[in-house]
């Protein structure tokens, strides 16, 4: 049974050869080629500009976590007890309040560029289908599911200028 099985896997793969032989293959990096184009510079500039209050406050409120736990480190040991207890609840309070302003810009921001990213998804597409036709290809692979690739069979950068037009 298993001598079957042997040659029937032999002559699969011995009929499969010449039509993998002819399969031209192209490999594209689409996170680079979107996120290095003039769309993405845009956006990120205007990400920036539209987040840069947020991230000042979360930043201050970082200081002045880490202010607090200096002085509990270093003073701690001389405050009273109440006073302790008291500098350690601020701290406590503070840290939360930074956790909930981080995550809550973090949540915008990485909603935001997903909004982009399925906004410029219809864009990425018509471009990576031009490439195909172009380049007489049967298929394009994401490099992340690639090795190693010569080349000449790395299209991104004909993807950035796609994108860029």
């Amino acid at each position: 049974m298993p001598r079957i099985t042997l040659i029937v896997a032999a002559a699969v793969m011995a009929l499969s050869f010449p039509a993998i032989a002819d399969t031209r293959i192209g490999v594209v990096d689409l996170r680079q080629a979107l996120f290095a184009s003039n769309s993405a510079k845009i956006f990120s500039e205007k990400l920036q500009q539209d987040f840069a209050g947020d991230e000042v406050e979360v930043r201050e409120a970082q200081e002045k976590a880490r202010a607090m736990q200096d002085r509990l480190q270093k003073d701690g040991a001389m405050m009273n007890d109440s006073e302790r207890d008291k500098l350690a609840g601020e701290f406590q309070q503070t840290v939360q309040q930074f956790n909930a302003m981080k995550q809550r810009l973090d949540t915008t921001v990485s909603q935001r560029k997903q909004e982009f990213l399925e906004a410029a998804r219809p864009q990425v597409d018509v471009a990576v289908k031009e490439l195909l036709d172009e380049n007489d290809l049967d298929l394009i692979l994401p490099s992340e599911a690639v090795v190693y690739v010569k080349p000449d069979l790395n299209l991104t950068e004909q993807l950035l200028e796609k994108l860029n037009r």
